[in-house]
């Protein structure tokens, strides 16, 4: 490997770590084109990117490099997961409220949505869950509905995918996969 290219992958490599969330192809394109003073090619950088991949699969990095959301970022391998929860849990002090989480269901699985709507499934109000998810960026505004009042509508934001580390709603769980049957009018159970 050239020097060039090395030293382009450890660039890269560093725009990763120190982004907070995550950073697309392109956004390494135009930072790179600052510091280089001359356009990187994306097939350069998709090339780096590969390298850095391979790097990390390594069985001694306790990091791997991972594409959620069309964003590139450095996230702790499996066999550590349960360490960083207990970390996670430890820290977390201002966990979401039962209230807060089944606002939060329903707007991934039935986004974009407006208040109302969840009102009308959950059956209670919902404005102080709705206002916490939105402080912890969980959910985002997603325009306006084409209906009486023009309420607005609700979606989750990337933290959310970043957070839960799926690529897009299609990832979530099947509500078949999370509710259990149980039985229904007409059966035995033994």
């Amino acid at each position: 490997m050239k020097a060039a290219d090395e030293q382009l992958g450890r660039q890269i490599e560093a725009l990763i770590y120190a982004s907070e969330l995550g950073i697309g192809i392109a956004e390494i394109q135009q930072v790179l084109s600052v510091v280089y003073d001359t356009e990187i090619s994306e097939q350069a950088i998709v090339s780096a990117l590969e390298t850095i991949k391979d790097r990390y699969l390594a069985d001694d990095r306790i990091f791997e490099l991972r594409l959620i959301n069309n964003a590139y970022q450095f996230l702790t391998k499996p066999s550590y997961y349960d360490t960083i929860n207990q970390l996670q849990a430890h820290r977390s002090k201002k966990k979401l409220s039962p209230a807060a989480l089944e606002t939060l269901a329903i707007i991934a699985y039935r986004q974009p949505i407006t208040k109302l709507e969840i009102e009308q499934i959950r059956g209670v109000n919902c404005d102080y869950s709705v206002h916490r998810l939105l402080e912890k960026e969980l959910i985002k505004i997603a325009g306006k509905a084409d209906t009486l009042g023009k309420p607005i509508l609700y979606a989750t934001s990337d933290l959310f995918m970043d957070h839960f580390g799926i690529a897009s709603t299609a990832d979530l769980p099947k509500m078949k996969d999370i509710v259990q049957e149980e039985n229904t009018i007409g059966e035995t159970s033994e």
